[in-house]
């Protein structure tokens, strides 16, 4: 039986992306550039290894987040992670180009994945229900019209076992 998180069409296209990425990398490592420069090269090195762990990042996180995670502050939490990553992959493409690597089509490709995966992020954080929550403290995932020093009804409750005598 699979995993629920394997039946999601953003999981799917996370996967993808990753396998992408493994397609990029390959394809950079049979090519010998000249990058005329140490530093040139190391920043090359930088965006691709950026790249990878990005990649990677995005089914693991989806994956986490459905397994897991159902209180709305963490599932906030964990989409604003996917979302930096999917971010940074393109930004590490663009890093590519930038220090030599000139088959674009893998990089425009791997763009075009990307915005499909923008496309299903969008609608899976509308399916988030912002009423099962804890009150996040530090003020950044909270449901709207619920602050961070709002008081939260549970505190009323005792758990002092002389109450349950």
């Amino acid at each position: 039986m699979r995993a629920e998180w394997e039946k999601l069409p953003l999981y799917n296209k996370a996967i993808d992306i990753s396998e992408l990425v493994v397609h990029i990398t390959k394809a950079i490592e049979q090519t010998d550039f000249d990058f005329g420069s140490e530093t040139q090269s190391e920043l090359f090195s930088i965006s691709l290894e950026g790249m990878q762990q990005h990649a990677l990042i995005l089914p693991m996180k989806v994956a986490r987040t459905i397994s897991y995670d159902t209180i709305y502050d963490l599932r906030m939490e964990n989409a604003a992670i996917i979302r930096r990553a999917a971010r940074e992959l393109i930004i590490d493409a663009r890093g590519l180009e930038m220090h030599g690597y000139k088959d674009e089509e893998y990089l425009d490709l791997l763009r075009q994945e990307v915005e499909e995966f923008r496309i299903l992020f969008a609608e899976w954080v509308k399916t988030f229900d912002p009423w099962n929550y804890i009150i996040d403290r530090w003020g950044l995932f909270n449901p709207p019209g619920v602050n961070y020093d709002d008081h939260d009804p549970d505190d009323d409750i005792s758990l002092d076992s002389e109450d349950f005598d």
